[in-house]
């Protein structure tokens, strides 16, 4: 099955792509150690920050069982997690401490109108490429380093650049181990047995990742897997803020 980003997922066509950060000292990935929760040093390039318009609680757990203190209003904090219902951020408490822990979304806002809209879209993003990465697959519409951190490196690569931007694929070739056996006679029994002669590799499937400017855009798959084995997701988001 080999179709184009833009025949399948019409409206994804004004989102930009938002490469994750390499830099020295980033955040170990966290992605898959809090179930429900993404942090976002593992997801984008720069800190989301966000204006806090009326003093809130803080919580040391996202579910909101164990206060720590209350977070200062009319600052500007660092979102660095977030749930389904919750914002883990870094900022002043009220006694202008520096405080880290969990905080209702009601408390923040921001210029930018579709914020909320926003987040909500990166995290059930991320949440669905968290599983997709967990049963080591490759959806349309994922990064390229999210494809390697689902199947590690490429068996090979191809990449060429063109007036539109960086084009080329990734090839995934899986193997199976085969023992190959002779048959001995025994000089003392006289009974016959097999001995393992030697270990071939041979193909048993491929998987061909197209790409362009870092984005998947068509997968092909050499082995019959069944009806609806290609995935789509939306591309990573752009905020403006």
């Amino acid at each position: 099955m080999k179709r184009g980003i833009a025949a399948l997922l019409p409206f994804v066509f004004a989102l930009a792509l938002c490469f994750p950060g390499e830099a020295k000292g980033q955040r170990k990935s966290l992605l898959n150690s809090e179930p429900g929760v993404i942090y976002l040093a593992d997801v984008l390039k720069a800190p989301i920050k966000l204006k806090v318009v009326k003093e809130a609680a803080v919580f040391s757990d996202k579910e909101g069982k164990n206060r720590l203190g209350f977070l200062k209003a009319n600052q500007t904090v660092e979102l660095e997690g977030m749930t389904e219902k919750a914002y883990r951020v870094r900022g002043q408490g009220r006694t202008n401490n520096g405080i880290v822990g969990w905080v209702g979304p009601p408390a923040f806002s921001h210029p930018e109108a579709d914020f909320v809209i926003k987040l909500r879209q990166l995290y059930d993003r991320q949440i669905a490429v968290n599983k997709i990465i967990d049963d080591k697959g490759i959806a349309i519409g994922m990064t390229l380093d999210e494809v390697e951190k689902s199947r590690g490196k490429p068996t090979k690569t191809s990449v060429r650049r063109t007036a539109k931007g960086m084009v080329g694929s990734w090839d995934y070739i899986d193997y199976d181990e085969i023992k190959h056996y002779v048959t001995r006679i025994d000089p003392v029994s006289g009974q016959a047995f097999r001995q393992l002669s030697h270990v071939t590799r041979e193909e048993k499937g491929k998987t061909m990742v197209e790409f362009e400017d870092g984005l998947v855009t068509a997968l092909q798959e050499d082995e019959d897997n069944g009806p609806g084995n290609i995935r789509i997701i939306i591309p990573p988001l752009v905020f403006g803020w």
